[in-house]
């Protein structure tokens, strides 16, 4: 892993948003863009040159994984959108990438041959897959913090084993971005967070969040070290302190995190060289309520609490910077206005 070139770009001074679907949307044709690689893989070098950093981040599309194991379980792509398990399905012999996931990996290859910038790849986390593919994941979730097992609850056997299903698929589409030359991966487990887990079980033990948060998550770590591909962990979800620790133990060489989180704090539950990255209100840009000046006010604070932590820290977006029809210039004009902010003085 290349744990420097975060640090330096933290020491440097870098802020920059998740902010490829901005880009992505001043095409006249989003949707097509899509599914041509070359023409995608352009995005991602415009949109890296547009906020002035090495980091050519792809765009934080998080259905893809589920698209992809539906179609390996026979379900038709009309139903992606709504389908939900019941019963665990037979385990497919293989999986097969969309012509989405595909066109992804030729803009990483695309990325590649652009000296100067880091090909990023972008997956989403095994427990937050898992919960888009039940109807109630949470009472089963809670079952198991009881000390339930699958062999009691029936719920529980179902999203244990959709748990592994969709980590293979992960893995699967991990090694095809790796493959095309991705040198990080930011993998997004935002459903590991307080309203799946009860705080109050916490309370009593972290047993059922490391089996079906932390396991899975150090199994995506050995896989992209074993690589020598870094990785960037976003949870933008409401996380406890001990989350946090846990993430920690994964050794990300960045960790993004929500505006729920003062990361002034965090940065003590941290090792010292992982960098943070965030966490402005970004999921509110699109309201009138936060104005331009309220972001460079609110961006020069968060640097200078963070610069007084003496951790290294990278000012950006709480989660992906959304495109709004009919909001597109208040947007980026707020975006510039974090970007212009003096976080060195």
């Amino acid at each position: 892993m290349n744990r420097f070139l975060y640090l330096g770009l933290a020491a440097s001074g870098l802020r920059m948003p998740i902010g490829t679907h901005l880009v992505l949307h001043t095409r006249p044709d989003p949707e097509a863009v899509l599914l041509d690689g070359a023409r995608l893989g352009e995005v991602l070098v415009e949109t890296a040159a547009r906020f002035r950093t090495p980091l050519a981040m792809p765009l934080m599309d998080l259905t893809l994984e589920k698209a992809a194991l539906l179609l390996a379980c026979g379900v038709p792509a009309t139903e992606a959108d709504t389908h939900h398990f019941t019963a665990p399905p037979p385990a497919p012999s293989g999986f097969v990438l969309t012509p989405r996931m595909q066109a992804a990996c030729r803009a990483i290859a695309h990325v590649a041959t652009r000296p100067g910038l880091v090909p990023m790849g972008m997956a989403i986390g095994p427990f937050s897959l898992m919960t888009k593919l039940v109807g109630d994941p949470i009472t089963p979730v809670y079952l198991a913090g009881t000390g339930a097992t699958a062999a009691d609850e029936p719920e529980i056997a179902l999203i244990e084993s959709l748990l592994a299903l969709g980590e293979r698929i992960i893995h699967r589409y991990l090694c095809a971005q790796i493959d095309a030359g991705a040198k990080a991966v930011v993998i997004c487990e935002p459903a590991a967070n307080t309203v799946f887990f009860s705080p109050r079980q916490l309370e009593a033990g972290y047993a059922v969040f490391d089996r079906y948060v932390t396991a899975p998550m150090r199994r995506i770590a050995h896989l992209l070290a074993t690589r020598d591909v870094d990785l960037v962990l976003h949870d933008c979800g409401e996380l406890t302190d001990e989350m946090i620790r846990r993430f920690a133990s994964l050794r990300p060489a960045v960790l993004s995190l929500g505006s729920s989180r003062r990361l002034w704090e965090d940065a003590a539950l941290l090792p010292r060289d992982v960098v943070l990255y965030g966490n402005l209100p970004t999921k509110r840009f699109c309201t009138r309520q936060l104005s331009a000046d309220d972001v460079g006010r609110l961006a020069t604070d968060l640097a200078a609490r963070m610069r007084a932590t003496g951790r290294p820290f990278i000012l950006g977006s709480e989660c992906d910077v959304l495109s709004v029809p009919g909001c597109e210039g208040e947007i980026m004009a707020k975006v510039d206005a974090f970007m212009r902010c003096a976080c060195g003085s």
